[in-house]
């Protein structure tokens, strides 16, 4: 079954759940501002998304902008920093098993089914 990363107050977001309920594809919806993932929860959508850790950062989030940008951080520190602000997490992620996308546009979800 896919798996959504999902904030509700995010229209891509949105736009990701309407996409997959047309196509009528079955999905569990995690609500990840409600229920923080943990660093290890984060290295696995990582390597899943095959990207680097601050692919997966909205660098135009105030939070991000205040207490990160210029600074020289490793991976494991942006995968702190995602951890302690999931705000920062880029969406939505859809996983399905092994293989992961950050559907933006939404049409991306299409490549994993």
């Amino acid at each position: 079954m896919l798996k959504i990363y999902h904030n509700p107050r995010c229209s891509k977001s949105r736009d990701g759940i309407c996409f997959l309920d047309e196509l009528q594809v079955p999905y569990e919806v995690v609500k990840y501002l409600d229920e923080p993932l943990d660093e290890k929860e984060l290295k696995e959508i990582i390597k899943k998304l095959n990207i680097k850790p601050i692919e997966l950062v909205r660098i135009k989030e105030k939070i991000w902008i205040e207490n990160y940008k210029n600074q020289n951080l490793t991976d494991a520190e942006i995968i702190t920093a995602l951890a302690e602000n999931p705000k920062l997490i880029e969406r939505p992620i859809v996983i399905n098993q092994n293989k992961a996308i950050i559907a933006r546009p939404t049409k991306k979800i299409k490549e994993i089914l």
